[in-house]
Order: C-alpha cells, then sequence, then structure tokens
C-alpha cells in the first residue's frame, strides 16, 4: 500500500513517532512517505495526519484519511484533549482511531486504546505514552485493513478550546498539590509554568528523578 504519514510542524513532538511509524510500516513492506506540507499530498491508500496543526481538505486523495485522537469521541473533541483530562484528574484515557471527516472530528471511530497514568507523569513521559500508543493504533488498523469496521460516533459532543500562555498560570495563592496536575502538563521550554508577583513575570520549570 502507498501509505502517506503528514505532520505539518516538523518541530511537533511527535515527529519521532512519524519517523518510528514509517520505518515500521516499511519494514512490513508498505511504500511510505512523510511530508510536512499539505499541498505534497498525492493520490493513495491511507493518509495518516499526526497532530495537524491546521485543517487538510483534499481528503478525496486516499482511500482512508486517519486521525488519532486522544479522548472517547464525541465526548472531548478540539484542541489538546489529552492535557485538559489530566487537568480534570483523569489518570485512564481513551484514545480513538478514527476517519477524518469535513466536520473536525466527527468520521466513524475504528479502534480504541487506553493510556494509564499512575498520576505522577511529567509532559515529557505523557507525551511518550501517547506516541506509543498512536504507533499502536495505527499499525492494527493497518494490518487488519480489510476487517476492521468504523463505529459512528454516537451521542452528545463535548469541545476542549485551545490552549494558550494563560492556561500555564499558577495561582500563587494555591498549594503545589492542588496545581500538580498542571505542573505535570506544562513543558518547561515551549509553555512553562508561570505566575506574576509584584508586577513581575516567574517561571517554573518541574523535573522528576
Amino acid at each position: 500500500m502507498l501509505i502517506q504519514l503528514l505532520v505539518d510542524n516538523p518541530n511537533s513532538w511527535i515527529m519521532p513517532y512519524a519517523e518510528l511509524l514509517k520505518m515500521r510500516l516499511e519494514s512490513s513492506g508498505h511504500e511510505v512517505f512523510l511530508h510536512h506540507i499539505h499541498s505534497h499530498i498525492q493520490s493513495g491508500d491511507i493518509l495518516v495526519l499526526l497532530s495537524c496543526e491546521h485543517k487538510f481538505n483534499a481528503l478525496y486523495l486516499n482511500k482512508h484519511n486517519l486521525v488519532v485522537h486522544e479522548s472517547d469521541l464525541p465526548i472531548g473533541k478540539g484542541w489538546s484533549p489529552l492535557t485538559w483530562q489530566i487537568l480534570e484528574g483523569k489518570n485512564e484515557i481513551i484514545v480513538s482511531l478514527f476517519e477524518a471527516a469535513e466536520n473536525i472530528d466527527a468520521g466513524p471511530v475504528y479502534l480504541q486504546k487506553k493510556i494509564h497514568l499512575n498520576g505522577t507523569e511529567l509532559i515529557d513521559q505523557i507525551k511518550h505514552l501517547q506516541g506509543e500508543v498512536t504507533i499502536e493504533l495505527l499499525m492494527d488498523f493497518i494490518e487488519n485493513i480489510d476487517t476492521v469496521e468504523g463505529k459512528e460516533q454516537i451521542g452528545d459532543s463535548t469541545f476542549y478550546p485551545r490552549r494558550g500562555e494563560k492556561d500555564s498560570e499558577l495561582d500563587i495563592n494555591k498549594s503545589i498539590l492542588e496545581q500538580f496536575n498542571l505542573l505535570r502538563v506544562c513543558d518547561n521550554e515551549r509553555y512553562p509554568a508561570w505566575f506574576e508577583w509584584q508586577g513581575k513575570k516567574f517561571k517554573i520549570k518541574i523535573y522528576n528523578k
């Protein structure tokens, strides 16, 4: 099969996992291309949209257009679903593999797996688990493509908003324990936790051993 992977931000955290997925698919005998530009996508069998920041519109080019989303669709559509659910205190996250459709996060769901957390993982460890499950879901689908059937999403949809710098702000009047989940999902370099005190802004980085 001709399989294309699209990561429209080459600096995305998903890149190492996209490259690993490409290697695994090639070792299974598939022809695989990794793209960063939407217009480079050609006609083929499968297009995998990996953490794309912009909507891909030419869905007609490939027989399947696959997306992995970290929620039990149709609940939790939108942006950063894994982060939002950790902030809600969840340690078991359902990850859905579904067919892209004209409406965002609305296509039929093929497969689901769970990410299990113990509540101490920081963002790099969380992303690693996310990347591993992404590869597992896609490999399962491709290896069983003739028998996997999609199920239409049923029920009311909920949507998570896009996160911004304000979402990483700590409340200096709350304890570390109360805000530990927020510290867990902040990235030390790209979007660190921060707070303001006496007119100055302070950033906090967190590590575990």
